[in-house]
């Protein structure tokens, strides 16, 4: 097949499991002989911009029209078979499904968050989950200033949420949701039903998995309120005024609060904080892992982190809400902690560090469930198969229902509400 995503690749000062994931599908269908191109551009290029250009780049959220007749042109130079649109915040702009359009080529879309629905993506205003826009005008988000904190740097978003919606929904023809959490979520916010289908993301093998009990608890992620740091950090000071639980807390990452985590680690023994860690240096923190530790607060559409840790045959502790409930079986690929609950998290992790023998049965059966449903052959056949579905659209002989990313996870979640003796 011929591809060319389409990608406004974030800041490369942050961690972004959204770049990652789109590096590792074009590196598989390439390796896979499948021909992918790439139209893209870079946050990190702002900087260099004149001070005329930074401020109109706020104007050319919602509409660029200069990627418009760009990527046109290039669509119908290269005629690809499909287009698949990742992240187009902020320097692409929706008009990349007008190209697809006006050069009349099927396009996907992966919705690695929730922007179709909510300004930020992130259904959460405060520390708490919001759904104040969802089905509306995004006033709300403008009037909090839910993205940045800034109620300028939210009208842009929220303008492009207004103006776009119908010509997301109507101009892809299939969206890849990357957890049936997420898509519930989607389709109970009105986004059509028949288009979404779950994709889940795929990791790489990593090369190394764990071998003895582990060394540390990891965080490995962005230093943000929505990914529990703070939460993390009042828990683990419960832990250390009762004795701590015999190995240290690694935190690995970038972001809004990093001074505050630097100066909470400082001169601690039980906490380093290492900073932004390489590819190579992540594979290796959670090889040496004995949890992963994952808390955050707002409804995760996938955790990458999660996944990452399940390959290495690491278990995880979980925030039990969003994705989360779907990537890790409570009590047998790791443990679920009540959504934003500090002595929550801290039984799971005194369980999951207490438990070597538990601890090393979970870490095996995240490993299988690795195998089973987030490996790269796994991964490059739902990919070609959500293609085929999308060019079969566009041709006119597409019917039925989109495909699911894994077909255990229904199966699961019967499993656990006959388990528990109800709906969950």
């Amino acid at each position: 097949m011929h591809v060319l995503v389409v990608h406004n690749r974030y800041n490369s000062a942050q961690p972004s499991g959204e770049n990652k994931v789109v590096d590792q599908e074009v590196e598989l269908l390439r390796a896979a002989g499948h021909r992918v191109e790439v139209f893209e551009r870079r946050s990190d290029d702002i900087a260099a911009l004149s001070l005329p250009a930074k401020a109109a780049v706020p104007l050319l959220v919602p509409w660029n029209p200069a990627v418009r007749a760009e990527l046109t042109a290039r669509l119908r130079t290269e005629r690809p078979d499909v287009v698949h649109v990742h992240n187009v915040f902020p320097l692409l702009s929706p008009a990349v499904l007008a190209a697809c359009a006006d050069a009349d080529v099927p396009a996907v879309a992966t919705l690695h968050n929730y922007t179709q629905i909510c300004p930020p993506g992130t259904l959460q205003r405060d520390g708490r989950p919001c759904t104040e826009c969802v089905g509306a005008a995004p006033l709300p988000a403008v009037r909090h200033g839910c993205y940045r904190g800034s109620r300028l740097a939210t009208v842009p978003l929220a303008v492009s949420l207004s103006v776009n919606r119908r010509r997301w929904w109507s101009g892809v023809e299939r969206f890849f949701c990357i957890s049936a959490a997420q898509r519930d979520v989607l389709v109970r916010a009105g986004m059509p039903a028949e288009r979404l289908a779950v994709k889940h993301n795929f990791v790489p093998e990593p090369g190394v998995r764990r071998t003895g009990d582990g060394e540390h608890l990891l965080y490995l992620g962005r230093l943000a309120e929505a990914k529990g740091v703070r939460l993390l950090m009042a828990a683990w000071d419960e832990l250390a005024a009762s004795g701590g639980v015999g190995v240290p807390l690694v935190v690995a990452g970038a972001g809004p609060l990093e001074a505050e985590v630097t100066a909470w680690a400082a001169g601690r023994d039980d906490v380093r904080y290492v900073g932004l860690y390489d590819p190579a240096q992540c594979v290796q923190a959670i090889a040496r892992s004995v949890a992963v530790v994952a808390p955050s607060t707002w409804l995760e559409a996938f955790g990458l982190v999660v996944v990452e840790a399940m390959a290495a045959g690491v278990p995880t502790v979980a925030a039990g809400h969003g994705a989360f409930v779907e990537l890790v079986e409570d009590g047998v690929t790791g443990l679920l902690h009540r959504p934003g609950d500090p002595g929550s998290l801290v039984s799971c992790i005194r369980r999951i560090t207490a438990e070597p023998d538990r601890n090393r049965e979970m870490g095996l059966a995240a490993r299988r469930r690795y195998e089973q449903g987030f490996s790269p052959a796994v991964g490059l056949e739902r990919l070609v198969e959500g293609y085929r579905a999308a060019i079969a659209v566009r041709s006119g002989g597409g019917d039925g229902p989109p495909p699911v990313g894994d077909e255990n996870t229904g199966s699961r979640r019967e499993h656990r509400r006959e388990r528990d003796g109800g709906s969950r």
